[in-house]
């Protein structure tokens, strides 16, 4: 069963247009990873400056590697530095009904 993940981003309101930049420049790579499925990018309604990444892939680990490999790149340190906060990250496993 997949997983889905969501990335949830407080941006620093300067920096903004540079993280969706960024964001959005990662992407081609993050789509040829094993176990990618979907990515989509969203804001907040309420709040700008609060940028969310909503992920599915086929199993957590796929998801945990290529994080592993955006750390070990240096690219979630770049992110930090334009973030106001902690990223946070969540799993989500769907419940059958």
């Amino acid at each position: 069963m997949s997983v889905d993940v969501i990335l949830d981003l407080q941006v620093n309101p300067e920096n903004r247009e540079e993280l969706l930049s960024v964001l959005a420049s990662t992407f081609p790579d993050t789509r040829a990873y094993k176990g990618f499925i979907n990515i989509a990018l969203t804001s907040n309604e309420d709040d700008s400056h609060n940028i969310v990444v909503l992920e599915q892939w086929q199993q957590r680990c796929d998801h945990e590697s290529y994080m592993a490999w955006r750390t070990e790149r240096g690219d979630l340190d770049k992110l930090a530095k334009l973030l106001s906060s902690p990223p946070i990250i969540r799993y989500l496993t769907t419940i059958p009904t």
